[in-house]
C-alpha cells in the first residue's frame, strides 16, 4: 500500500545520501534493464563507468552491461552494498525483505518508488532507506559531476572529497 501523504524528507537526508555513497563499491540495480533507453540502464551504465560494481537483478535477462542478471537479490554470489530499485511501489515490500535477508545496509528506492510498507520492513531490519531520489543524480550532485549544470548543490566551494 502506498501512501501518498508520507513525509519522504526523512528518507531524503543529505548527509545520508553521501555516506552511502561514499561508502558503497557494490550496487544491485532490481529492474535494470537492456533497453538503453530506459532510466535504469542509463543509471546502470553510468555508475558502472564511476566504478561502482553493477549487478543487474532481472529473471528476464541473461546478461546487461556485460554482467549476468540475477532472477532475484537471494541469487547473488556476493555482497551488495545498494540495492537500487526500478520497480512499481507495489514489489517494494517483497524486495524489502530481500533486502533484509541478504544482509545489504542501503536499499535506495528512485522516483515515484514509495511504500511505505515497504520502507518499514526495511528499516525494521537494519537497513538504510533513501526514497523518492536518483541514484545518478544524487551521485553527479555530490561527487562533483553536476555543479556545472546549475544544479544547487548548497556549497559554494567545488571540492568533491569525502563527507560535506
Amino acid at each position: 500500500m502506498t501512501d501518498t501523504a508520507l513525509d519522504l524528507g526523512r528518507y531524503q537526508d543529505p548527509l545520508t545520501i553521501q555516506r552511502v555513497l561514499h561508502s558503497a563499491r557494490t550496487i544491485a540495480v532490481v529492474g535494470l534493464s537492456s533497453n538503453e533507453l530506459r532510466a535504469s540502464h542509463f543509471v546502470g551504465y553510468y555508475l558502472k563507468r564511476h566504478g561502482y560494481r553493477v549487478i543487474p537483478v532481472n529473471p528476464r535477462e541473461p546478461e546487461i552491461l556485460g554482467e549476468k542478471s540475477y532472477a532475484s537479490l537471494a541469487d547473488i554470489p556476493e555482497p551488495v552494498d545498494i540495492v537500487d530499485v526500478f520497480r512499481a511501489p507495489d514489489a517494494l515490500p517483497g524486495i524489502a525483505e530481500e533486502t533484509v535477508a541478504i544482509g545489504a545496509p542501503t536499499l535506495w528506492c528512485q522516483f515515484g518508488v514509495v511504500n511505505d510498507e515497504g520502507f518499514r520492513i526495511a528499516e525494521q531490519g537494519g537497513v538504510t532507506v533513501v526514497a523518492d531520489r536518483c541514484l545518478k543524480i544524487e551521485h553527479a550532485r555530490y561527487v562533483g559531476r553536476m555543479h556545472w549544470l546549475g544544479f544547487n548543490t548548497s556549497r559554494i566551494t567545488s571540492v568533491r572529497s569525502g563527507l560535506q
